[in-house]
């Protein structure tokens, strides 16, 4: 995975197997520094809230960034999702969630029907494209120019 943004509970990444691909939109990863919190209900309020700030905030940047770097991103899904940790030889839940880009020009991944996420063993995914670094720089660019507007500053998120 390719770290990009860090806050004080979470890490924001770049999958490198993504379900969606970069042309398709595009797939980031949110996940819980501490991998013993196995989903939402183990988390703390203020963990809580940063999580759901954190989401909209990277949700609403790779939407600006992706469309900048050409990629037509007209929704953004978000999924906690976490099954494949079950299976033989799947390691351990942890919490995390995806957001997928949906592009208006996707193929394999075609908006606006929701997002296919079969088994890795399928080959559905191969040749699926992760985000590239351009693409990590302007959504973190966003990012920061997010966080200068009121509605995402942690005093009106109380994270103060």
């Amino acid at each position: 995975m390719s770290t990009f943004f860090e806050t004080e509970h979470f890490i924001v990444e770049s999958h490198p197997k993504p379900f969606v691909s970069r042309n398709d939109g595009g797939h980031i990863r949110i996940r819980v520094k501490d991998e013993s919190i196995p989903d939402r209900t183990k988390l703390q309020p203020k963990q809580a809230i940063e999580l759901m700030r954190l989401t909209m905030l990277v949700g609403e940047a790779m939407q600006q960034g992706m469309n900048d770097q050409g990629v037509p991103v007209v929704k953004i899904n978000y999924e906690e999702l976490g099954n494949w940790a079950f299976k033989p030889n799947g390691g351990h839940a942890f919490l995390h969630i995806h957001i997928f880009g949906r592009s208006s020009k996707a193929i394999k991944q075609p908006f606006p029907e929701a997002v296919y996420l079969p088994d890795r063993s399928t080959g559905f995914y191969d040749g699926f494209d992760p985000l590239t670094s351009e693409d990590e720089q302007v959504i973190v660019e966003k990012i920061k120019l997010l966080l200068k507007e009121a509605r995402y500053s942690e005093k009106s998120w109380g994270l103060e």
